[in-house]
Order: structure tokens, then sequence, then C-alpha cells
């Protein structure tokens, strides 16, 4: 299943090592390359799609592009129902003092990414 908005999906591909077989080019002795395929990161989010809410996979270059709209208050391509709560944060932080925003950021760092 591919990525919601932009498509990304299974690509064909090949695995080559890096071993440079002996001289001459002689077949048996050459660098295998096996088929394989390569997966996009697809991670699964609600969204909002005419009032309603949607479960579909999203790659993470788009979350991510959705993650920057909202820091730099642009309108998203997709409403994430996970990041509005982020949307309502960044905007409490803006309006808070300085001493108030470094709180608000250890406070918001600490919940999202943990170092154990």
């Amino acid at each position: 299943m591919p990525c919601y908005h932009c498509q990304k999906g299974i690509i064909h591909g090949h695995s080559h090592t890096h071993h440079r077989g002996v001289a001459g080019g002689r077949w048996k002795k050459r660098a295998p390359k096996t088929a394989r395929i390569f997966f996009p990161n697809l991670q699964k989010v609600e969204i909002l799609e005419n009032g309603k809410v949607k479960n579909v996979k999203l790659c993470t270059k788009c979350l991510k592009r959705i993650k920057k709209d909202i820091r730099d208050k642009k309108k998203p391509f997709l409403t994430v129902v996970k990041l509005q709560e982020l949307k309502k944060d960044y905007a409490e932080v803006e309006k808070a003092p300085a001493t108030a925003v470094l709180k608000k950021v250890k406070k918001l760092t600490s919940n999202k990414i943990s170092l154990k």
C-alpha cells in the first residue's frame, strides 16, 4: 500500500556486494548482484478528511513536511489528528515569556524523546 499523499511505494532494485572479483571478469568470480525490494518508511496516522477521521499510511517525508508547515504557520496539505495537539503547543510557546518558553520546550522534548 503506497503513501496516501505522494504515492511512494515499493521499488525493485539490486543488492550489490562490494567484492571486486578477479581480473578478466570471469563470470563465476564476479561480484554477485541479487534482486531485492526497497520499502518506503510508512507510518499509520489518523487524518481529518471532510470532517471524518480516516486511518491512512503516510511516508515519513510527508509527515516531516506537515510538521514543518505547522511550525512555520502554513496550512499543511493534510490535517493529522495527533499533530493538532502539537500545533496548540507551538501557539502556547510563542505567546509565553522567554522563561516559560524554555520550560515548555523542555517539556515538549522530554515527552517526545526518551533517552533510555
